[in-house]
Formats: structure tokens, sequence, C-alpha cells
């Protein structure tokens, strides 16, 4: 019994690792999107400006504090990192210059993939691993308030906001599919 006990906490233990690693790669990413979309939103959607910068002052305290659990884990950043940078600086820039509905189409979309996720790691890590769990649970209720204020800006359900909606979940649930495996 003791035997088949410790792969499973070595498993446990690498699986948190990876997960906090992927998360911490994600925020960065996040960071970024919200940076080229403050950016575009001066020009194209000002009244977003406040809301967009609070938004990323949130991913910047996850990053924070996935990147404090790196440490003490004594793990490195995902190789994704700076995959999840260029897609952020990319995708917040294209959507930043369509407007509006394009910026909060993105946060929708986002929102939705990584709460269910996150969800899914707080389930998968409960009782194995208290630290990463500690850390999920710190920045979720963030994450859910920019899900809920970004469907509140959501007063069309147009071609726009679907073909964002199904491009950038796809490409979440990819970069985070990736991320697990790098």
């Amino acid at each position: 019994m003791g035997a088949t006990l410790v792969p499973q906490l070595h498993k446990a233990e690498w699986v948190g690792d990876r997960i906090v690693k992927v998360d911490h790669a994600g925020e960065h990413g996040a960071v970024c999107i919200y940076t080229t979309q403050i950016a575009m939103a001066r020009w194209r959607a000002p009244s977003l400006l406040g809301e967009l910068t609070e938004f990323r002052e949130h991913e910047r305290r996850h990053r924070g504090i996935f990147a404090a659990e790196l440490t003490r884990r004594g793990v490195r950043r995902c190789r994704s990192y700076w995959l999840c940078a260029a897609g952020g600086l990319t995708l917040g820039l294209l959507t930043g210059l369509v407007g509006r509905r394009a910026i909060s189409a993105t946060t929708v979309a986002i929102e939705t993939v990584v709460l269910r996720h996150l969800e899914a790691q707080l389930e998968e890590l409960d009782t194995v691993d208290p630290e990463a769990v500690l850390a999920l649970q710190t920045i979720i209720a963030d994450e859910r308030a920019h899900l809920d204020q970004a469907t509140e800006h959501q007063t069309q359900d147009g071609l726009i906001e679907r073909l964002i909606g199904i491009i950038v979940s796809c490409s979440t649930e990819f970069v985070i599919w990736q991320g697990m495996r790098l």
C-alpha cells in the first residue's frame, strides 16, 4: 500500500508544479493582452480604459502570486511564458483595434475558459497541494468579476462577438493544453 502512495504523491506534486507554471504563463499573457488593449482603447474605446487598467492590475497581482509560488517550489517558469506574451500582445492589439465589442468579447471568451480550468484545477489539487489551491482561490473572484463586467458590456451577440468567442476560446484552450505539455 505504501509503495503505491509514493508515486501518487510525486505525480500530485508534479501536477501542482505544472499547473502553477502554466497559470503563471497565462497571467503573463493576460497582462500583455490588457496592455495592448489599453493602448488601442485610448483611440478606439476610451470608455473602457479604467476597467482595462484595473483588470491589468489584477492580472499583474495574479502573475506575482504564481511567481512567488514558483519560487517557493524552486521551479522555473513554463516554457510557454514568452509564447503567451507574444500571443497576448497580438490578441490585445487586434481586438483593441476593432474596438469595444471585440475587447469585451475577448475578455468573456478568455475568462470563461480560464474559470472552467481554475475550478477543475481546484478539484484536482484539493487534497494534495494546499499551497496551489490557496494561490488559485486567491484569484478566482477577480477572474469572475472580469467575466461579469465584460458580459455586461456585450449588448449584442453579433458576428464579431461569436467569431471572437470561438477563436479566442479555442486559442486559449490550445495554449493551456500546450503549456501542460511543454
